[in-house]
């Protein structure tokens, strides 16, 4: 699992975090971004849903998995 820590950050700069370690992420995988922006809850599967990406849950609090399809 590829962890992107954007804690700190506020949005669009999670999702920006995101998008920009997806294209080292071998499709199948998981990213985990940390991010205590409370607006990621909804930013991270919005994203998932326009990229084509899987967005996987939030197994924590601030913790956002997202799985590469593509």
């Amino acid at each position: 699992m590829i962890e992107v820590d954007s804690r700190g950050r506020r949005c669009p700069l999670p999702v920006i975090d995101l998008a920009k370690a997806m294209p080292s992420v071998p499709v199948g995988e998981v990213v985990r971004v940390l991010a205590d922006d409370p607006a990621a809850a909804n930013d991270i599967p919005a994203w998932c849903r326009m990229k084509g990406q899987e967005y996987a849950g939030s197994p924590a609090p601030g913790a956002y998995d997202v799985r590469r399809l593509s």
